[in-house]
């Protein structure tokens, strides 16, 4: 049976300010977080304004989306904040959707960036009961060329910012956020990850490049993926180098690992290290990422 609309599905994120703890408590539900964490993860969202532009960005990529494929419906749902997946699969069973297309806002596969979501889609579809939309999901796309594309034409965008005379030795360093290792192991998280990256460095023309992890939480104890970002920073610039392009290929628009991690905490670090440093911009709503998960949809909805 053909497709009948698109769901796209992502992590989500407060709004304003007054969401900010209640958001932050749906995250760490089940886990042991400490309260002082939590305060300080506010603080961070205090800095970037007081709220993630997560769902608007979103938000506009649905209706990129919606524009490029014509009469498919397209609706959003997010694991952690409103609009919540149950939500968008109840407003689906109202408009009579029967068959959907998910689409994973992640390019690379894990426990926490695939199977997470997918439970969440299969509560709620038996929370609805036999009138929930059966759904069919995206094949991975970390390596697609409309996302190498996309990524590309950032670090471009963002290279171009280096003086000319530095910029052949300027090192882009692509960022993804770090997992556990024993998490890792089980997927192709680092894989994809190094893929993608190895390509969009290739499309951009830019020979020197590196991978770095950021955002990790959980316990110290417990072993995450690394590099991270800040180490990475502070070795390039223990080998001399000046300048450093972040391309965070892992997040597909902005919200706080990008705003804060990079923007902030990654920025103080080149300062204080005195490399000077620019971030290329997320995928977002560029035509050539939107373009992609047009075809992909199309090619899946039958």
């Amino acid at each position: 049976m053909a497709a009948d609309a698109a769901l796209l599905i992502a992590f989500g994120g407060p709004t304003r300010p007054e969401e900010i703890r209640p958001f932050l408590e749906n995250v760490v539900r089940g886990r042991r977080i400490p309260p002082e964490r939590l305060d300080e993860v506010v603080h961070h969202y205090e800095l970037i304004g007081g709220r993630s532009p997560m769902n608007e960005l979103t938000f506009q990529q649905a209706e990129a989306l919606r524009r490029a494929l014509g009469r498919l419906p397209i609706y959003v749902g997010m694991r952690n904040w409103a609009p919540y997946i149950a939500e968008a699969l109840a407003t689906m069973v109202t408009h009579g959707v029967r068959e959907a297309v998910g689409v994973i806002l992640s390019p690379f596969a894990c426990e926490a960036s695939r199977e997470r979501y997918t439970n969440a889609v299969d509560e709620a579809r038996a929370a609805l009961g036999p009138r929930a939309p059966r759904l069919r999901y995206l094949p991975s796309w970390h390596a697609h060329p409309g996302f190498v594309t996309a990524m590309a034409d950032r670090v471009t965008d963002a290279l171009a910012r280096i003086p000319a005379a530095r910029r052949a030795d300027t090192a882009l360093v692509f960022t993804n956020h770090s997992i556990p290792t024993a998490m890792a192991d089980a997927s192709p998280y680092a894989a994809e990850f190094r893929a993608a990256s190895g390509a969009t460095a290739a499309r951009a023309g830019h020979a020197r490049w590196t991978l770095a992890y950021q955002s990790r939480s959980g316990s110290p104890r417990d072993p995450w993926l690394e590099p991270d970002v800040n180490a990475v920073l502070a070795s390039l610039a223990a080998d001399g180098v000046r300048d450093v392009v972040l391309a965070p290929i892992g997040f597909i628009c902005d919200h706080v690992e990008v705003l804060y991690d990079l923007d902030v905490e990654a920025r103080e670090t080149a300062a204080r290290l005195g490399v000077s440093l620019e971030r290329a911009k997320t995928v977002s709503d560029h035509p050539a990422f939107i373009g992609m998960l047009a075809d992909l949809v199309r090619a899946e909805a039958g």
